[in-house]
């Protein structure tokens, strides 16, 4: 690595219009998740949900690629069973601290997103990739297993899909990932900024309070029995709507206007 290299930050934010696209940045490495950049996407990810400017967040790779994966490297370089427990309990910090912003998180996937980057991919609320990217979850090929990929990727695809890919370690096309649910769609490499552009564009428009309402909702009924779902999410509905933005988004329904909102 070049020294210019090793004084680049491992994770890039740039804010635009109410969205922070923070960007991987270890180009040379496919965007492997080091420990120190799990924990600069963390600390990121920290500051962007106290941050009333951010609307919605992108999560991209620099280079050729999306993400690798874990850094089998830096796995390697210290074979403590602490070491790794470190990690793995690093990387699930990481993909709850997603799934818990109360912001939606758009993954932007180019070239290859496999393990823990295929990880990434599942864990945001929405992805899209360019028409030649692909995914996978490979440990299987060398010896490990894929577990904490597999959490994320069991509940975004049909479960066939998920073992297919978890068994074979097969990369597989982003039009399959769009056909299973692991991405929201493909579309061609030169036209992915503007699909991603367009697709946040569509939710900063709308009230803060209301996406993290509705995300945390998501995700804690998902789980739930039916009817538990619905007495959820029943009671949070009665709570939003005693939100000042519910009121002014019917009111400004009705008057056929514009909706002002505050937030709360």
């Amino acid at each position: 690595m070049t020294a210019m290299a090793a004084n680049e930050p491992l994770l890039l934010r740039t804010d635009a219009a109410g969205v922070a696209t923070l960007t991987l940045n270890r180009p040379q490495a496919r965007n492997a998740l080091s420990m120190a950049v799990m924990e600069s996407l963390l600390a990121t990810l920290g500051d962007v949900a106290t941050d009333d400017s951010v609307k919605v967040v992108v999560l991209a790779g620099a280079g050729p690629a999306f993400c690798a994966g874990h850094d089998l490297k830096e796995l390697r370089a210290d074979p403590r069973r602490e070491a790794y427990e470190a990690v793995f309990a690093r990387c699930s910090e990481l993909m709850l601290a997603i799934t818990r912003l109360p912001k939606p998180v758009i993954a932007r996937v180019h070239g290859i997103a496999t393990a823990a980057g295929c990880q990434l991919v599942a864990t945001c609320d929405l992805a899209i990739a360019a028409n030649d990217a692909r995914f996978a979850t490979p440990g299987v090929n060398i010896g490990l297993f894929c577990s904490t990929p597999m959490v994320a990727l069991s509940r975004a695809v049909p479960r066939k899909q998920a073992m297919e890919m978890l068994l074979t370690g097969e990369m597989i096309p982003a039009d399959r990932a769009a056909e299973i649910g692991l991405i929201n769609r493909a579309v061609p490499a030169d036209e992915l900024d503007r699909a991603v552009t367009e697709l946040a564009g569509k939710i900063t428009g709308k009230s803060p309070l209301t996406l993290a309402i509705g995300k945390e909702a998501f995700y804690r009924q998902i789980d739930l029995e039916l009817g538990q779902a619905y007495a959820y999410a029943s009671e949070v509905m009665t709570t939003n709507m005693m939100a000042r933005d519910a009121a002014e988004g019917i009111d400004a329904f009705l008057a056929k206007r514009h909706p002002t909102w505050r937030g709360r």
